[in-house]
């Protein structure tokens, strides 16, 4: 019993960021496309808990044939409630995605430059 509640929490919120982003009835259908694939796929790993934890490979293919530029246009206050952007750059970075330049904005956020190692 302990265990279902995670899970439905994790669905609970799924649920819930899809119905966000969706929300917007001007997204075009790749756009809502893709953004419904990514919720499915990539939400355990950019939600605002303790750590960061690399993403898995259906996450990774999802993001990178993904328009960043559109998924950053429908970016609300009320997603970025329920996501952490900087695991969300975080995973696209690790991904391999193509995210816009440091300093472009995705919803309210400000993409920083990338860290030399």
């Amino acid at each position: 019993m302990a265990m279902a509640m995670p899970r439905f929490v994790a669905l609970a919120l799924l649920v819930f960021a899809g119905t966000l982003i969706l929300g917007n009835h001007g997204v075009s259908a790749d756009c809502e496309e893709t953004i419904t694939q990514l919720v499915l796929r990539c939400l355990q790993y950019v939600l605002p808990d303790p750590g960061q934890r690399a993403p898995s490979s259906q996450c990774c293919a999802v993001l990178k044939s993904a328009d960043i530029p559109c998924l950053c246009s429908h970016v609300t206050p009320d997603v970025e409630k329920i996501v952490s952007m900087k695991k969300v750059v975080y995973v696209a970075r690790t991904c391999g995605a193509h995210i816009p330049q440091p300093g472009t904005k995705c919803g309210s956020y400000t993409i920083p430059p990338t860290r030399k190692i």
